[in-house]
């Protein structure tokens, strides 16, 4: 199942990867360091604190940071927007990389018809030439 990037409830995710890796939650309790409940609270929330999903994501091996990532990647302003900063010293990342999650993703929403490949295009910001090769290349 591919997450809803638009509205992320981490707590899910987490839950569902729990799941998947049949990990128990004694176990993930005593790797944080915190009460089987607060584990099953964890499953409730729409956010985790970044220490708390930085350790979920060691232990559960994978990247939840990534899911935030995609969103920036799909549902953040252009970079050519007024209140854009270049200054910084901190670790700059290229914005058009697309992961296989955001090709499947968009691939999925043409395949269930819920967008348009117009829709896509305007609403995602992906470039046209770039969409068609994906359908060329991954379609099934």
């Amino acid at each position: 199942m591919i997450p809803d990037l638009k509205e992320i409830y981490l707590g899910q995710l987490i839950k569902q990867r729990v799941s998947e890796c049949a990990i128990s939650v004694t176990r993930i309790s005593k790797f944080l360091q915190c009460s089987e409940e607060e584990v099953e609270k964890i499953y409730e929330k729409k956010s985790v604190e970044a220490d708390v999903l930085l350790k979920l994501s060691k232990l559960l091996e994978y990247d939840f940071f990534r899911v935030y990532s995609q969103h920036l990647i799909l549902y953040s302003p252009q970079a050519s927007m007024k209140y854009k900063c270049n200054k910084t010293q901190l670790p700059s990342f290229r914005k058009n990389i697309y992961t296989k999650e955001i090709v499947e993703f968009m691939l999925d929403l043409l395949e269930t018809r819920q967008k348009s490949k117009t829709q896509i295009i305007q609403e995602y910001g992906i470039p046209k030439t770039t969409l068609y090769k994906w359908i060329a290349k991954y379609q099934k």
